[in-house]
């Protein structure tokens, strides 16, 4: 063996050895008879790192150019449009490694980033981010999905862009139907470019103040209609929050059907959602917690960091699961886990990762946590003390030290 990592719990559990060769997990016991260098996790919670199924890395840390809000009117697309032209190859790629970077140092080993392609921005930012892929493959895996923002019926370079991100290899489709005038014709040429190219589906779906003209059924529709359960998943949802509890359920048991899976997007959300309001506003933030609960499977992510959409964040995952329940009242401890759940496997399940998790033949791809428990990491905002990637320690975060006089 090249490492053991001695008295792990993961998930929670029991504490165990976790042997590691060539970048591997090749055993997982108590008390691994080898001589091989060690790592003492002291009882502390372990997972298979962190999983961001939905993040902007291409548009993050620009709000310092983006001009102002007009009052309560977020105004984030024509605000991010408009500096689209700026966007350098080197000025994304400088951009989003600060962001990868914080990620990275808060525990996330596999990511899916969406890109934008319009011909405000061509694709400077797809190959800023695949070269980013490249260089960062020593601490995390990035899965590019590219997506048109600005509309696509509308914007036919849109379109040629897609396609030929696609036969470069992007593995993730994705859309943004609320911004097209046509928003069911988005929606049908992603199908039929998923279907062309073999590639997954992840869409921008049902952010809104109210629960009227909801894509959520012709999502689900086309899904069953082409056997793509387990290959589609949404993002956002706020209209899901504006619904009642048994039509919620009604909802989930669609989805669920389906095969979709949603992402929730709390920071964004909450920051967006309501802007017609000035007081008792809304949250507009789907309660993740109730969908997975009734068979949908979730994950909790972070989305935009530092642009018009949120222009707030620092990248931990931990600390967006905590926000999360905090808006959705979530208390118990198995909700509390569940949230873990939806940052770690249900992410993972998300994004079709066959080789995630603390188990023989997988990557060593390890965090340990400054927890004993996944629902103490989300109550608490505890964060990572050491991250393993393929074995090797790529991050180590000291706790801080009181000096009592």
């Amino acid at each position: 063996m090249d490492l053991v990592i001695r008295n792990a719990r993961i998930f929670g559990e029991a504490p165990v050895d976790i042997g590691i060769a060539g970048g591997r997990i090749v055993a997982i016991k108590p008390n691994l008879a080898t001589d091989a260098p060690a790592y003492n996790a002291a009882g502390h919670l372990a997972c298979a790192g962190l999983v961001e199924t939905h993040i902007h890395l291409d548009k993050t840390r620009i709000i310092d150019r983006c001009p102002p809000e007009d009052g309560r009117n977020a105004n984030a697309v024509p605000r991010v449009a408009a500096v689209k032209a700026t966007f350098t190859e080197a000025d994304v790629y400088q951009r989003a490694s600060v962001t990868l970077e914080n990620c990275i140092r808060h525990g996330t080993t596999r990511m899916r980033t969406h890109v934008e392609l319009d011909s405000g921005v061509e694709m400077r930012s797809y190959d800023a981010l695949d070269r980013l892929r490249r260089d960062y493959a020593w601490a995390i895996d990035i899965e590019l999905c590219v997506f048109p923002q600005e509309g696509l019926t509308n914007n036919p370079r849109s379109d040629e862009l897609l396609v030929m991100a696609l036969k470069r290899g992007a593995r993730v489709i994705g859309a943004a139907p609320n911004y097209d005038p046509d928003k069911a014709g988005q929606i049908h040429r992603i199908f039929a470019l998923a279907r062309e190219y073999d590639v997954d589906i992840d869409m921008h779906l049902d952010s809104g103040n109210s629960s009227a003209d909801m894509d959520i059924h012709l999502v689900c529709a086309l899904t069953k209609q082409y056997g793509l359960g387990g290959r589609v998943a949404v993002g956002h949802g706020c209209k899901y929050s504006t619904l009642p509890p048994r039509d919620l359920q009604a909802l989930a048991a669609e989805i669920a059907d389906a095969g979709v899976a949603v992402t929730v997007l709390p920071a964004t959300d909450l920051y967006m959602m309501g802007r017609d309001q000035d007081h008792s506003v809304r949250r507009g933030v789907a309660d993740a917690n109730a969908l997975v609960e009734n068979g949908v499977n979730c994950s909790i992510s972070s989305n935009n960091i530092l642009n018009p959409f949120t222009p707030l964040g620092d990248g931990n995952l931990i600390r967006i699961a905590n926000l999360q329940a905090n808006v959705c009242q979530i208390g118990e401890a198995h909700r509390l886990r569940d949230c873990f759940s939806m940052l770690t496997d249900r992410s993972a399940r998300l994004m079709n990762l066959s080789d995630y998790g603390i188990a023989v033949g997988n990557p060593a791809d390890i965090v340990i946590f400054d927890a004993a428990t996944p629902e103490e990491a989300i109550a608490e905002v505890r964060g990572p003390l050491v991250v393993f990637r393929k074995g090797l320690r790529t991050v180590t975060r000291p706790r801080a030290e009181l000096h009592t006089p």
